[in-house]
């Protein structure tokens, strides 16, 4: 097998699985509970928030919550902060790209009378400041924009945009998704400066169910859910101690050695990149979106030629090379994505794009292997090769 679909899912790591282990059995506690083994429990919890808090920079790991994941996190971190400072205005601008836990948790929010707007793209892929500065109101009370594009890997540039909200909209909450950030490309929460980052474990070799919301000392959230006082009453509801547990761990693990995955990650696109030049037609997407370095090297977006992307995917998993079209939450749906649209792409050649995505267990070997299969599979489908 040849996996190439980091982007939607991550195998556990080692360290994780060790971190893990005695949760899994004579560690079982409830943390609520005040026996030696919820103590225990508890304090699993507690160090986990120092890890991330760490590993990212936070100044306080008091303000880390733990949810069920990263659509709970962006969810969170929209609805939350927009109902909580709905006195103070009720505009909301949305970036151009962003996943669906956040376009739909603001299409809620419209549904209750808010007002969307949403930020642009230039051509070539980039955020647009100017515009976005234009769109900054006293009224504006959100600003959602993610870190890394999902599906392209996009970097947009969170540290400029933190600075012209700030600057020009005081009432405004700024909330970043980050999940396909962190453990890939460094990030400092000092120097992004968002009010709300959202992160989730499976994405970076932990589990699935686990993420986490990071929030400004001074912010407040209206929570989403009601119980008994957990998470600081933000995100009550007995913990997952098993997922914190491997979240604190892969992220500590991830961000330690980030500047070297982030090198190695750019030399595979490379090499990718080099075995899709003996393929005519391919086109590697590289939308530069204004951010630091321009993209994460921990994905590559193919226009693939010929028939649509999809069925170079079926071939390709036939020959154990696992690929995906789009993001995993946008394949339930037959729509070009917001995000491709916003690239100028037409719903024909949105449907030709077939994402590779790597991540630390991704090896040289695989994307040759990978290559080797892209011939065989072009021969199959009577595309013309070289």
């Amino acid at each position: 097998m040849i996996y190439l679909d980091h982007a939607a899912t991550t195998p556990l790591s080692p360290e994780v699985r060790a971190a893990i282990e005695p949760f899994l059995g004579e560690s079982f506690g409830n943390p609520s509970s005040r026996h030696p083994l919820g103590v225990e429990a508890a304090r699993a919890i507690e160090r986990a928030r120092e890890q991330i808090a760490f590993a990212l920079g936070a100044l306080d790991p008091e303000r880390i919550y733990f949810t069920a994941g990263g659509t709970e996190a962006n969810n969170l971190g929209v609805l939350g902060a927009a109902r909580t400072r709905k006195r103070k205005g009720r505009h909301l601008l949305l970036g151009p790209t962003e996943h669906p836990s956040v376009r739909a948790a603001v299409q809620a929010l419209e549904s209750s009378g808010f007002e969307k707007e949403m930020l642009a793209l230039r051509p070539g892929g980039a955020l647009d400041l100017e515009r976005a500065k234009q769109s900054l109101r006293n009224d504006t009370v959100l600003v959602a924009q993610m870190a890394v594009n999902n599906e392209f890997g996009s970097r947009y540039p969170i540290e400029e945009l933190s600075e012209l909200v700030r600057r020009n909209a005081p009432n405004a909450h700024l909330h970043v998704d980050a999940v396909q950030a962190i453990g890939k490309i460094p990030l400092s929460l000092l120097e992004l400066n968002p009010d709300s980052l959202a992160l989730s474990g499976h994405k970076l070799h932990g589990l699935k169910g686990a993420g986490a919301l990071v929030l400004r000392e001074e912010v407040r959230l209206t929570p989403l859910v009601f119980g008994g006082g957990q998470e600081g009453d933000v995100r009550p509801g007995t913990e997952n101690v098993v997922g914190i547990v491997a979240l604190g761990a892969a992220v500590e693990s991830a961000v330690r050695v980030v500047e070297g995955t982030h090198g190695r990650l750019g030399d595979l696109r490379k090499k990718l990149a080099a075995e899709l030049s003996a393929l005519p037609g391919c086109e590697l997407l590289a939308p530069d979106g204004g951010g630091p370095g321009g993209l994460s090297p921990a994905i590559a977006a193919v226009r693939m030629p010929g028939p649509p992307a999809e069925v170079w995917m079926h071939h390709l998993e036939q020959l154990g090379v696992y690929t995906s079209v789009g993001s995993a939450c946008q394949s339930r749906t037959k729509r070009v994505s917001p995000g491709l649209s916003a690239l100028g792409l037409d719903e024909r050649s949105g449907r030709q794009v077939l994402r590779f995505s790597f991540s630390t267990t991704t090896s040289a070997d695989e994307i040759r292997g990978a290559g080797a299969a892209l011939f065989r599979v072009a021969g199959e489908l009577r595309v013309r090769v070289s």
